[in-house]
C-alpha cells in the first residue's frame, strides 16, 4: 500500500517590490516540499491574503517601501494563526531584528544568503524551530537574561518597553479621539482585533479606559497632545 506523500509547506509572500516576489515564488514552488499559495506586495493585500489562505509560512520583508513590516507583524499573525513568520531582509538593524522576534516571527534571514540557506530555514521554522544567527541569538538570550537591566529605576519605561510596534501605533490613533470602528478601518483590522489590542495595552500601562491612556500617552510621549 502506497502511503501519502506529506503536504507541501504552505507559503505566503510579503514583498513590496513584484520582481522579488516572482522570483521567490519560482524559488520555493520548485522545491517538491514548499508550495506559494498567495503573494502580497502591501499591508492590506497580506493580511487579506493570510486569513484567506490560512499559510504555513509567511515570508516578511521588513522594508516595504513606505512602511516596515514590522508595523503589521501582529495583524499577520492575527490573521493566519498557525502560521509562522519568517522575517526575510536586506535591512541590517539588529534592534529591527530583536523587535521582529519580540512580535512573533520565528526567525531571520537575510537575502544575500544562499537559496539553500533560505530553503532550510523554512523546513526549520516550519517544524517548530527558530532560525537566528548566533548575534542575534546571543542578543535576545542576554535581553531574556536581563529583561529589566534597561530600566531599572524607571518602572514606566519598563511598561512602554513591553508594547508591540502595533499597540504603540493604536494608542496615538485612539488618542487622537477616533472610535474602534474608525481605528479598524485605519489599520485594515477588524473591531475584535482593535479590542484586543486594548485590553492588552490596558494591562501593560495599568491603565482602565481611553480616557487614561490618552493621559497617560500624552505625559508620556505616546501620543501629541491635540492643538
Amino acid at each position: 500500500m502506497q502511503q501519502d506523500s506529506p503536504s507541501p509547506i504552505r507559503v505566503l509572500i510579503v514583498d513590496d517590490h513584484a520582481v522579488v516576489r516572482a522570483g521567490l515564488r519560482m524559488l520555493i514552488d520548485s522545491q517538491p516540499s514548499m508550495k506559494v499559495v498567495a503573494e502580497a506586495g502591501t499591508r492590506a493585500e497580506s493580511v487579506q491574503a493570510a486569513a484567506r489562505e490560512q499559510p504555513d509560512i509567511v515570508l516578511l520583508d521588513l522594508d516595504m517601501g513606505g512602511e516596515s513590516g514590522l508595523s503589521f507583524l501582529p495583524d499577520l499573525a492575527g490573521a493566519a494563526r498557525k502560521a509562522r513568520i519568517l522575517v526575510l531582509t536586506g535591512v541590517r538593524d539588529p534592534e529591527a531584528h530583536r523587535k521582529a522576534v519580540r512580535a512573533s516571527a520565528r526567525g531571520v534571514v537575510f537575502k544575500e544568503k544562499a537559496v539553500e540557506v533560505l530553503i532550510k530555514a523554512i523546513e526549520k521554522v516550519h517544524g517548530g524551530e527558530i532560525w537566528l544567527d548566533r548575534a542575534l541569538a546571543s542578543s535576545l538570550l542576554e535581553e531574556l537574561s536581563h529583561p529589566n537591566a534597561a530600566f531599572e529605576g524607571d518602572p514606566e519605561g519598563a511598561r512602554i518597553a513591553t508594547l508591540t510596534t502595533r499597540e504603540k501605533e493604536l494608542i496615538a490613533i485612539v488618542s487622537q479621539g477616533l472610535r474602534n470602528k474608525e481605528i479598524a478601518g485605519q489599520l485594515f483590522i477588524t473591531d475584535v482585533t482593535v479590542r484586543h489590542h486594548l485590553t492588552s495595552i490596558y494591562s501593560k500601562l495599568g491603565v482602565a479606559d481611553r480616557f487614561e491612556l490618552a493621559v497617560y500617552a500624552f505625559r508620556h510621549g505616546l501620543a501629541r497632545p491635540p492643538g
